[in-house]
């Protein structure tokens, strides 16, 4: 009988394990698994990683690429356009051709500030009616960044006369920025100067342009074929 008993004890320690070992590779295959201690655990930071966390005031700027025009101080900026190379060759910088035709603001203290070559800032790297005269620019520089983009352009006659400069199509009464063909008809265009005046959200600093500034005559309206 005492036999019969422990074999009958044996029997239902097997079952129990046998059950176990199925109900464990149910779970596991459910992926029911529960995760580890440590990993359960909330991160905590090193001696090292907290001396990396900075205020926010300290955090570095984010990058401006998503921003547009409107994102940033307009200012004026007064002086003449010329080339790069001409420019430092007179500061006794001798560069290599590939600078020839970078377009620069020379402004009345000498700085040279680099000038975009977008859709508005193009126009003095096709046209030398641009350059080596006296202008007024509007525009903005990025934080970071040397390059001035330019919004509005005004060539100064020999009297001082702010002329606000575009390009235009006779036909189509449509102005450009740039020289090309009519965005309309495909006609050639016309540099046009108009008397104009700063928009209302700059006030003009005092004029001092330098000794070598060219004063000469305002340009008159010509076709729109590139003015290298």
């Amino acid at each position: 009988m005492k036999t019969q008993s422990q074999h009958g004890a044996n029997v239902v320690v097997v079952v129990a394990m046998a059950i176990a070992v199925a109900g464990y590779a149910i779970i596991s295959s459910l992926g029911l698994r529960a995760a580890p201690i440590e990993d359960a655990a909330p991160a905590v930071l090193s001696e090292h990683s907290k001396e990396e966390v900075r205020p926010a005031a300290e955090q570095p700027a984010k990058p401006t690429k998503d921003k547009t025009a409107k994102d940033f101080k307009k200012e004026l900026f007064t002086g003449k356009v010329v080339f790069a190379q001409a420019a430092l060759k007179q500061r006794g910088i001798k560069v290599a051709e590939e600078m020839h035709s970078q377009a620069v603001l020379e402004t009345p203290s000498g700085e040279l500030i680099p000038i975009a070559a977008d859709w508005r800032g193009r126009a003095f790297y096709q046209d030398k009616r641009l350059r080596d005269r006296p202008v007024d620019l509007v525009g903005y520089r990025r934080p970071g960044l040397p390059y001035l983009q330019v919004l509005v352009v005004f060539l100064l006659d020999e009297k001082g006369r702010r002329q606000e400069m575009d390009y235009w199509c006779e036909i189509c009464s449509i102005p450009m920025y740039e020289i090309k063909a009519c965005e309309c008809c495909q006609a050639d265009i016309d540099l046009r100067l108009r008397p104009g005046k700063l928009p209302a959200y700059l006030t003009r600093p005092a004029r001092k342009h330098s000794p070598n500034t060219n004063t000469a005559d305002a340009p008159k309206s010509s076709g729109g074929k590139s003015s290298e």
